[in-house]
Parts: structure tokens; sequence; C-alpha cells
């Protein structure tokens, strides 16, 4: 036993040598070859070109405005109410049949589309009455039973009534409403007056710019699509206040500077942190969105959407505003 345990301890201190020297090397090439991704030091004139990304975003805005008056949301079954049905079929799907077979039968409004595999078929239908979901889903089983041959694999039945329908309307509506004023309230305790209210055009920039991306994309707007503009919010968020704190550490170290390359200095010190930051959250949304399948495929790309929204507006729309907001004179005074 003793033996066992000189011999177990021998080659403990030979690993935890052989693994300090590894260590020490890492940290040796790392001195001599220093992995830098982002310049230490930018001197990126952001302020200066403020009215060009002023531009940019009253552009988007507008096309986002256009698109919702000409086209609206695809409202979700979530907040139209309805049915929504996930099948397999043996052969490749033909939608043209399936939708000949339930067009003009009575059940209103109904789309069909493939997702993943040719043989799967998303079909949802809009109900009108309360509680005919169950006898429209057998239905639709009956008339596509007629029409398609041979075995229909009926994967995933949803059904959601008017009256809960409007009820989600409305607390997604009351959700993103609420994120934003505690938000809001948050940034007002922490900083001055003056940066929550830079906060809160960010988010609605941002809030406007994503709920434009679902109408241009036609992708489903139902409860995914609020948690994704609930979710970029929060990130917007995050890059804004970390830009704050930097803003208000330089005005009190500097408090002769002038106000617009205080700002200049402010962000081009966090710039390396937004940055890598944005990066690394987009590659993973990025992964997300083209491996994670057609069911999460709007959610997805809204994400990797409203990151870059997100942090370029953290840049161009909540620091610069604080310029026509006098916070420096108010702190001078």
């Amino acid at each position: 036993m003793v033996v066992m345990l000189l011999s177990w301890m021998n080659i403990s201190q030979s690993k935890r040598a052989s693994n300090n020297a590894i260590l020490r090397s890492l940290i040796l090439i790392m001195k001599l070859i220093p992995l830098h991704i982002f310049p230490g030091k930018t001197h990126f004139d952001f302020i200066g070109t403020r009215w060009f990304g002023f531009g940019i975003s009253i552009a988007f805005s507008l096309i986002s405005f256009f698109v919702l008056a000409t086209h609206g949301l695809n409202w979700g079954i979530d907040f139209t109410g309805g049915v929504l049905m996930e099948l397999r079929t043996e052969a490749p799907a033909d939608l043209g049949k399936m939708r000949d077979a339930l067009e003009g039968k009575g059940f209103g409004e109904v789309s069909l589309q493939n997702f993943g595999d040719p043989r799967d078929v998303m079909i949802r239908i809009q109900v009108a009455k309360e509680g005919e979901q169950g006898t429209l889903v057998e239905k639709v089983k009956t008339q596509l039973a007629g029409a398609v041959p041979g075995k229909i694999d009926y994967r995933n039945i949803e059904s959601v009534g008017s009256t809960v329908s409007g009820e989600l309307k409305h607390s997604g509506i009351y959700a993103t409403v609420g994120s934003c004023l505690a938000i809001m309230a948050y940034v007002w305790f922490r900083f001055e007056w003056q940066f929550s209210l830079g906060t809160i055009f960010a988010l609605i920039h941002d809030t406007i710019m994503v709920v434009g991306f679902y109408a241009l994309t036609r992708y489903e707007f139902g409860l995914t699509a609020v948690a994704a503009v609930l979710t970029i919010i929060g990130y917007s968020m995050n890059d804004s206040v970390v830009i704050y704190d930097r803003i208000r550490e330089n005005m009190r170290r500097y408090k002769k500077m002038p106000f617009s390359e205080l700002l200049n200095q402010s962000m081009n010190e966090t710039l390396g942190r937004t940055v890598l930051t944005s990066s690394t959250t987009l590659l993973a949304a990025l992964a997300l969105a083209l491996f994670g399948g057609d069911v999460i495929k709007g959610f997805s790309w809204s994400l990797v959407f409203g990151i870059v929204v997100g942090t370029y507006s953290s840049i161009y729309i909540s620091a610069p505003t604080l310029i026509y907001l006098k916070i420096r004179q108010e702190q001078q005074k």
C-alpha cells in the first residue's frame, strides 16, 4: 500500500511538473508573439460622423414604417388564433395538391410550407370562432387522407383560441413596454436622467429595426419574436451601459476636455470590448441561424440582425444624443 501511494505521488508530481512546463511555454509564446485581435488604441471620430449615422437610422426607420404600412406583420398563430399542424408524408409532399384539397372547404385562410425535409409540411389555419379547433383538425385529416397517397404522420398539433391569442398579444406589448421603462429607470438611478433618455432612444430605434426586419422577411411574428425583441433590447442596453460608465468616469477625470472629444475618447476606449463581445455573440447566433433548423430560423436571424443593430445604436444613437441633452453644462453648474 505504501509503495502504491509513493508511486502515485511521484506520477502526480511528474504530471504537475509537465503541466507547469507547458504553461510556462505558452506564456513565453504569448509574450513573444502577442495576439491583438483589435488595436489597443483607436481614434475614430464617431461624433464627427454622427450625422451620417443619424441618416442611416432615419432611412432604415422609414423603410421599416413603409413595409409595416404596406405589408404588415406575418402574425403567428399565438397572436391570431387558429391551428398549427406539423406532419410528415411518405413521399415528398405536393403542396399544390394539398392546398387544393383544403382551400374552398370552409377552412378560412390556409398556409402550407415545407420545413427541413421535403416530406415535412407545416399547415397554419386561421380559426374565426372559438371552440372550432377540434372539429377543424378532424376535417383537415379527412381531406388530406383522400388527397395525399400513403400514410400521414401528424407530429405536432397546436391550437390557440381567439381569446387566448388576444391576451397573448396584449401581454407581449406590455412585456416590451415594461422592459423599456424598467431599463430607463435603472439607467436613470445609476447615472443621470440624460443617460436614461439616450438609452430609451436607442431601445426604440432597435425595436423599430427588428420589427421592420420581421415585416420585410415575412418571418412569423409570434411569442418567439417578442422573446427576440426583448433579448436584443437587453443586449443593446448592456453595450450602452458599458460606454456610459466610461463616459461618466472620463467626465470626472477630464473636467475641461470638450465634451465631443470626451465622448470620442470614451467610445474608442471601449471599442475593443464592444467589437469582441459582439463578434463572439454574433458567431453563436449565426451558428444557430445556419444549423438550428427552419423552426427557429426567424428567431435566429432576428438575433443576428439585432446584435448588429444593437452594437450600432450603442455607438451612434445612445452616446451622441448626450451632446444635445447638455449634461456637461449641468455638471459644471
